[in-house]
């Protein structure tokens, strides 16, 4: 199942899902039903667990069967105002140099153990929303990743069962300021800027996608193909990742965990070919089974 988040025209966050190419409001769907839903959101739907997720496919599957009811939750995909499809996670960590042939470009060792570092709430951003590119910043760049949500709480669990209390999956975008990231040995500042981890446009349930280490996984500038992998380059893979830092932390429904990018970022490139973001420019992350995140840059003054 696709799942969305979106504002309504009141400024209400409400819960959607994408079918057919068509976005439906969970509210207006059910609306006819007995028993009326009660999840308005993403977040709230994962805190329901398992079963609220089957309880939902119940009755979205019982209200295709009415074209009334279809028509009447049917929203306008271009009109809709997206919200990040997580809005609440406890904790947003973040794996670099996750990926062969991307440690390579940037001259880095193989790493032993996955190096881990953290985004705060201040950088979700939704699809479609514009990010400003801050003054503090010359070397803006984009990374396509791979993005996972927990679904039920885990501490301590094995490679074998990680994948078990994943929620699902997303396109992210872990933008990154180079020269703030580089700044000090610690990449933080250069991380956690407004805006800075896009997350959208939907989260695809984790039975809907499958191996999550066989997808495509693409980034484009302004059309231009930037980085063409696939989450099978990873280093430590999502199992490997999910169990690791449930070892030295608990993670809670609705954290989310960015599995780092694949060769192609500017800092990669040579420097005398190393064009940083700008205004105006529409990064797009495609990720096979999870959909395109678009957003365009703007000044810092807009």
């Amino acid at each position: 199942m696709k799942l969305v988040n979106y504002w309504d025209e009141d400024g209400a966050l409400k819960l959607g899902i994408v079918e057919k190419d068509r976005l439906l409001d969970v509210e207006r769907m059910t609306a006819g039903l007995e028993t009326a839903w009660s999840a308005r959101s993403t977040d709230e739907l994962i805190g329901l667990g398992g079963e609220g997720l089957a309880t939902l496919a119940d009755r979205i599957e019982e209200a295709l069967g009415d074209e009334t009811l279809v028509q009447a939750a049917t929203l306008k995909l271009e009109a809709t105002r997206w919200a990040p499809c997580v809005t609440k996670p406890g904790k947003i960590i973040c794996v670099g140099l996750n990926y062969r042939k991307h440690a390579e470009e940037t001259g880095a060792q193989i790493p032993a153990f996955p190096i881990l570092f953290n985004k705060f709430s201040n950088a979700l951003a939704a699809h479609e929303a514009p990010i400003r590119v801050p003054d503090v910043t010359s070397k803006m760049d984009y990374e396509a990743e791979l993005g996972i949500v927990i679904g039920k709480t885990a501490f301590n669990v094995s490679e074998d069962d990680a994948l078990d209390y994943v929620y699902g999956y997303c396109a992210a975008n872990d933008l990154s300021a180079r020269d703030l990231q580089l700044r000090t040995s610690q990449w933080l500042l250069g991380k956690s800027l407004d805006g800075f981890c896009p997350l959208g446009p939907w989260l695809v349930t984790a039975d809907e996608v499958g191996d999550p280490n066989r997808l495509e996984i693409q980034s484009f500038v302004n059309g231009e193909r930037r980085q063409n992998s696939n989450t099978s380059d990873m280093i430590f893979d999502c199992k490997t990742v999910v169990s690791y830092i449930s070892k030295h932390m608990t993670l809670q429904p609705g954290d989310v965990i960015l599995t780092g990018t694949p060769e192609g970022v500017v800092m990669g490139y040579p420097e005398e070919r190393q064009v940083y973001l700008k205004t105006g420019d529409k990064v797009e992350i495609r990720i096979e089974k999870l959909g395109t995140l678009t957003n365009v840059l703007i000044g810092s003054g807009d």
